[in-house]
């Protein structure tokens, strides 16, 4: 399918990073993509043609003219004339469809010129204004969709811009959508105050469809999101092993919007959680330490729930083992996302952007990529390894490992079967004796010894308690011991 190009108008030097943003969107989102390419001016080679005819030709081409409009006019002609207006005129002489995106909430501080330019188009046609590249990157969306709708390009919605059947504005909740206003104004600057009527700020949100809410209305702000959207829940499962085995000791299936969904699910795992309460030496309140980063164990949640596939009847599954936490989606990454992009800076390409916008604006994302860096920076900083990302069937996995050994490192270590079996069984019994490795194994004493002091010297396990008290733990972190890089362990006699 061929694509079209869209023109984006703005002062360069004023906008960059919006400009930048909108192109990295549309090229990356994978519905807009196979629709549309974008031209920025600064792409281009050089070349001996005047500028100002290249941008009109480029115009005269483009399927769809984007304005972006700031506080500078920019540099003017010997008419007085910006090559951002000369653009709006030409694309508007030439019948071109034109989406205009004025920066800000308020006209104070603009050009004159400038006032005059967003006044001239709000004369013609219907402005959007934005405060931030995500809410940019939101409208540009819905105006796009509504545009390739419009011309036929597009016989359906994506699902999170399309109506949610049976629904009238009577199935939304004012007092969570007020609960956003107050909290988006409070967090992000949002131009809409907390008393907004409901129609105006979902419409400002673009989460209507000819006046009935959206499928993204209905996860973000509905009584009962689950009783249109019944997959919508999230499941949370607490193992006392490694492996998935019933029966299950802690099950929860929680309901609601997005945001309840988030919430409870992060209040799952840190209840399960160790956590370790230090002194009010430094301040009024002891400091509390969780075994994992709360963060990290957030942006896993909100990930899942904000990017899964809501037309799939799978659910968000959040599985908390005795060494790891897996947060489980329905869905793929977008192209061209990989596994390994995943861990160096890369665009963010929301697959539900109507839903990840709201979720930005509350601050429960960022919405710049960064989201599973940071849970690799956070991992990091609690002497953890890097959380690991893998696509399983179709359903997309993020593990956040508790302590230091992972599988891989168990691989690696070369340790037979019955050592393996018990570490398994520290790991879920919180201790292990000499007698208690002999019956698990099914070996004899010696045996037993030579297999739990080479699991000391691995640093896989570390002595406690001495005589008849000892006995052997899995450490939570590796310590180094300044020779072969096995944990640092405690002496003392094993039983």
């Amino acid at each position: 399918m061929p694509t079209a190009s869209l023109f984006v108008s703005s002062v360069q030097k004023e906008l960059p990073e919006e400009r930048r943003a909108v192109k990295a969107f549309v090229e990356g989102d994978p519905l807009l993509r196979r629709y549309f390419t974008v031209f920025l001016f600064e792409d281009l080679a050089a070349s001996d043609r005047r500028a100002d005819e290249v941008y009109l030709d480029e115009v005269d081409r483009c399927a769809v003219y984007v304005g972006l409009f700031g506080n500078e006019y920019g540099f003017e002609h010997a008419e007085g004339i910006s090559p951002t207006e000369r653009e709006f005129d030409r694309a508007t002489a030439r019948g071109k469809p034109r989406l205009i995106f004025v920066k800000g909430a308020d006209d104070r501080g603009r050009h004159p010129k400038v006032r005059a330019l967003i006044g001239k188009a709000g004369n013609q046609l219907i402005r959007r204004r934005f405060g931030t590249v995500p809410e940019l990157t939101a409208s540009l969306y819905a105006s796009l969709v509504e545009h390739l709708e419009g011309v036929g390009r597009l016989r359906t919605r994506p699902f999170d811009a399309s109506a949610c059947p049976r629904t009238t504005l009577g199935d939304l909740s004012e007092e969570k959508l007020r609960w956003f206003l107050a909290r988006a104004r409070r967090e992000r600057q949002f131009a809409l105050a907390e008393n907004t009527p409901p129609a105006e700020a979902l419409a400002h949100l673009n989460l209507l469809d000819a006046g009935q809410p959206t499928h993204a209305a209905i996860l973000l702000f509905g009584k009962h999101p689950q009783r249109f959207l019944l997959t919508s829940e999230i499941k949370c499962m607490h193992f006392h092993g490694t492996e998935v085995r019933k029966p299950i000791p802690s099950y929860q299936i929680y309901k609601g919007t997005v945001f309840d969904l988030v919430d409870q699910g992060v209040d799952f795992v840190m209840s399960k959680i160790a956590r370790a309460v230090g002194t009010r030496a430094r301040g009024p309140e002891a400091p509390v330490e969780y075994e994992l980063p709360r963060d990290a164990v957030a942006e896993a949640i909100v990930n899942a729930v904000a990017h899964r596939d809501y037309a799939s009847n799978a659910s968000v599954q959040v599985m908390l083992f005795i060494d790891r936490l897996e947060v489980w989606n329905p869905g793929e990454l977008p192209p061209p996302l990989t596994m390994e992009k995943l861990r160096v800076p890369h665009a963010s390409i929301p697959h539900n952007p109507l839903v990840a916008d709201p979720l930005f604006l509350a601050r429960y994302i960022e919405k710049a990529g960064t989201g599973t860096l940071d849970m690799i920076a956070l991992c990091r900083a609690a002497d953890l390894p890097e959380p690991e990302f893998r696509q399983d069937g179709g359903m997309f996995v993020q593990t956040l490992w508790r302590d230091w050994l992972t599988g891989q490192v168990l691989e690696g270590l070369g340790l037979n079967e019955r050592q393996k079996k018990a570490v398994a069984v520290a790991r879920t019994e919180g201790q292990l004796t000499n007698s208690r490795y002999q019956k698990v194994t099914g070996t004899t004493r010696p045996t037993a010894k030579r297999d739990l002091d080479d699991l000391v010297r691995k640093g896989v396990l570390v002595r406690t308690g001495a005589g008849r008290g000892s006995g052997y733990t899995v450490p939570r972190k590796r310590i180094n011991n300044g020779s072969n890089g096995s944990a640092r362990t405690s002496s003392g006699n094993g039983s």
